[in-house]
């Protein structure tokens, strides 16, 4: 039922957004959805072979990094109250800069290459993994940790066998946000400073005043959002079989 009422909403979207389109009759500003599948499929092969390629690189150059050094930082504050105090405070500094400030920065230290694409990605991903899979090695229950301790167990083992498993909800919790803002973070860097990728593409036919085609490369984005998203949700659901049986 929950899908098929967000169909429902979405074909009823897509439906006025047709139907505005039509009666407004400026397609260079504001096409219709048929015109942009048109387009789309009259520039698959540009946008699929050689755009979206060089994005995904991105994404994942991106992402990668980011869950990396995020997990690395989250255990380290969780472990080091003086850490947490050092770092945190930054983290939420680094949130407080608009990304399209920094973006040209980026473009101006590493230049057109992908990694001012990649320092954007980072940028925008690192903050909800780093504080969603802090939260969650921090929500361990103090009892339990001490019951672990009268057992013999060691700080390793608390770690391993309890504050990873308490914390990895959290954490996927926070790679559905980042795949999300990942998509985003691309397009940012591409749209302000690249010689490929969807960003890029869509700038580019906006200069020719071509909306259908500048819409296109945006339907992809949306598409790769959803997919990495799915992607997630499939790993988390068959990593946490657990915690769904239980």
């Amino acid at each position: 039922m929950k899908n098929t009422a967000s169909l429902v909403i979405i074909a009823g979207f897509l439906s006025i957004w047709e139907l505005g389109a039509r009666l407004y009759g400026k397609a260079f500003i504001l096409p219709s959805p048929i015109q942009i599948f048109i387009r789309f499929w009259e520039l698959r092969e540009v946008l699929l072979l050689k755009h979206l390629p060089v994005t995904l690189m991105t994404i994942i150059i991106g992402l990668a990094i980011s869950i990396i050094s995020g997990t690395a930082i989250a255990v380290l504050m969780s472990s080091h109250p003086g850490v947490r105090k050092a770092l945190y405070p930054i983290l939420i500094a680094s949130q407080m800069v608009p990304i399209i400030a920094l973006a040209p920065i980026f473009v101006l230290w590493f230049g057109y290459t992908i990694w001012s694409k990649v320092a954007v990605t980072v940028l925008i991903t690192f903050f909800p993994i780093t504080v969603n899979t802090f939260d969650g090695l921090s929500s361990g229950k103090k009892d339990i940790q001490e019951l672990f301790l009268t057992m013999g167990a060691s700080k390793k083992d608390i770690f391993y066998k309890y504050s990873v498993p308490t914390a990895l909800p959290h954490f996927f919790s926070g790679m559905k946000v980042a795949v999300t803002l990942s998509v985003i973070g691309a397009a940012i860097g591409e749209w302000l400073g690249a010689q490929a990728g969807l960003g890029y593409f869509s700038r580019r036919m906006m200069t020719q005043f071509d909306g259908a085609a500048v819409f296109a490369p945006i339907f992809v984005l949306s598409a790769v959002g959803i997919g990495l998203f799915i992607c997630v949700t499939i790993i988390e659901n068959r990593t946490l079989k657990w915690r769904i049986k239980n």
